[in-house]
């Protein structure tokens, strides 16, 4: 679980090295949008030079979308270097997962990568990839979560952005519950572009939050305080969720199923999700 993912150029070294110094959950090398055409070889050869150090965060590239010349390629420059996982841009159907995914068997194969070491994480950009949501989560076991990209995604339905974000919420929405029956992580939530907005980048965040999705991506290093805060379980909400587990394993060492913790009702649903956010806080390692 991620609960930031910041992107650098893979064409800037010295982004890239700060990228991997910095509080992020994950580091995401960026081989599409933010390189251009004429740089897309000198990326790659970039990417797998920082690849081939010893690094602290995990590291995911977004290799160039299977539909240009650029991705076959991507994976054959950048498997060998063992990164944690591929991002995957326009994301649309089961079918360009499965074929990246075969890409990555035999390239495990061919250095000796234990097989299923890179995983998955799709980016859905577009209207056809929302409704394609399911599919997409469940196409191969690489995938560990959905992400999404809503600038492309507002361009794709002919909208734009707002303050208020309430474009989003079907997408969003959709995503989770195409994630929860898939049985994949929540999904990864769209950056939000406004870098010195930071109350705008905290609304924005605590929306999607509520809708079920875990994590951001961040494209500025002042955005990560703020998203990790927010998918950080307080000393609280840590302290509430430990009594309740406790109480809750007692009460059911007697048979009972519903109990009073502090006043609050508590049953199964609630005392899983303390569970969750004990776990949680264990993985944060707070």
């Amino acid at each position: 679980m991620f609960r930031t993912m910041l992107f650098a150029p893979g064409n800037n070294e010295r982004r890239m090295q700060k990228a991997l110094s910095l509080p992020a959950d994950a580091v995401i090398f960026d081989l599409e949008d933010a390189v251009a055409l004429n740089e897309k070889k000198n990326a790659r050869e970039m990417v797998c030079s920082v690849l081939s150090q010893a690094r602290q965060r995990k590291v995911f590239i977004r290799i160039n979308s299977l539909d240009t010349p650029y991705a076959e390629e991507d994976l054959q420059k950048i498997i060998p270097m063992k990164p944690d996982g591929i991002m995957v841009p326009k994301a649309e159907h089961a079918e360009g997962i499965c074929r990246i995914s075969e890409i990555i068997d035999e390239l495990e194969k061919q250095e000796n990568i234990a097989l299923g070491h890179v995983k998955l994480i799709p980016l859905v950009e577009t209207a056809a990839g929302v409704l394609n949501a399911y599919q997409i989560a469940g196409a191969s076991g690489r995938v560990i979560c959905l992400a999404f990209g809503a600038i492309d995604f507002t361009l794709d339905i002919g909208t734009g952005l707002s303050d208020e974000g309430s474009e989003l919420a079907y997408a969003r929405s959709h995503l989770v519950v195409a994630s929860r029956a898939a049985g994949i992580g929540a999904p990864v939530d769209t950056v939000y572009p406004n870098i010195k907005d930071q109350e705008g980048l905290r609304q924005d965040t605590l929306r999607a939050k509520q809708l079920g999705m875990f994590g951001k991506l961040v494209i500025h290093p002042d955005q990560i305080p703020v998203v990790n805060e927010i998918y950080t379980p307080d000393d609280a909400e840590i302290a509430f969720a430990k009594k309740v587990v406790r109480a809750f394993r007692e009460a059911e060492e007697q048979g009972v199923a519903a109990i009073q913790v502090d006043g609050k009702f508590v049953d199964y649903p609630v005392a899983v999700r303390a569970e969750n956010i004990l776990k949680l806080a264990a993985i944060i390692g707070k």
